[in-house]
């Protein structure tokens, strides 16, 4: 099974085609978007992904507020939403489900505010003590989490040390970094500042104890299209997460 996670910048725009062109090549069972939004762009690849065999659907779009960035869930499997007590009070930027595949397992889809939001804080302190309370068999929670680890997922050491605790507090709670666990300290960048060129590791996957060895690998990988052949002219400004779980 393939699970990407990809933030697809602002809606997708004109770039919609591309990135549905770019997803099929990558072959997924399960599409989780960040920065979908209620616009036609974003509605259009909904309908182009449907079509691609990823049917089952879930969005986070509020109709009043089509413009906000909101989420996106697709998959070939029957998805079920589902609620935790201790979920950040967040909808555009949270959603719980449960697919119904032969195995069975829970996803929270992620897409993290930044710090100057005010809202960054209450977040990750939702997430942590939900993976903390975690209960409820095979998870994983995936997504554009705005967080890293100074000194390995950045060049400037821009992550604070309460940033910094929260990835730690997970990892202590029972869910792993899974990019971390295969790869070590190796340096991969999924976001790049757009003056400077900084790069950071903004794009994240934790699984529980009990999905772990489901796992069978993990990398990060740039969506383009035949007209863009380099990064800097991507589809995305943040580089797809690729999650293969046996």
């Amino acid at each position: 099974m393939r699970l990407i996670s990809w933030n697809i910048r602002a809606g997708g725009g004109r770039r919609v085609a591309g990135i549905a062109a770019q997803l099929q090549r990558w072959q997924p069972d399960i599409v989780a978007l960040q920065e979908f939004r209620g616009t036609a762009p974003s509605q259009q690849l909904a309908q182009l992904l449907a079509e691609l065999s990823l049917p089952c659907q879930l969005s986070t779009v509020d109709p009043e507020s089509p413009a906000t960035n909101a989420l996106l869930l697709a998959s070939r499997y029957p998805l079920r939403a589902t609620r935790a007590a201790a979920a950040p009070d967040n909808r555009p930027r949270w959603l719980l489900a449960k697919i119904a595949c032969e195995r069975p397992f829970i996803i929270g889809v992620m897409h993290v505010p930044n710090a100057v939001s005010g809202r960054k804080a209450p977040f990750h302190d939702a997430v942590l003590h939900l993976a903390q309370r975690w209960r409820r068999g095979p998870a994983l929670f995936v997504g554009d989490t705005n967080t890293g680890i100074s000194g390995i997922d950045d060049v400037t050491h821009v992550f604070s040390a309460r940033e910094e605790a929260w990835m730690h507090g997970l990892q202590a709670a029972g869910w792993r970094d899974v990019f971390r666990d295969w790869h070590g300290d190796k340096r991969v960048y999924t976001w790049y500042s757009p003056n400077a060129g900084n790069g950071f590791r903004l794009d994240q996957a934790f699984v529980n104890t009990r999905l772990i060895d489901w796992v069978s690998g993990i990398h990060y990988a740039w969506g383009v299209d035949d007209h863009a052949p380099t990064r800097r002219d991507a589809l995305s400004d943040h580089a797809a997460l690729i999650l293969d779980l046996t």
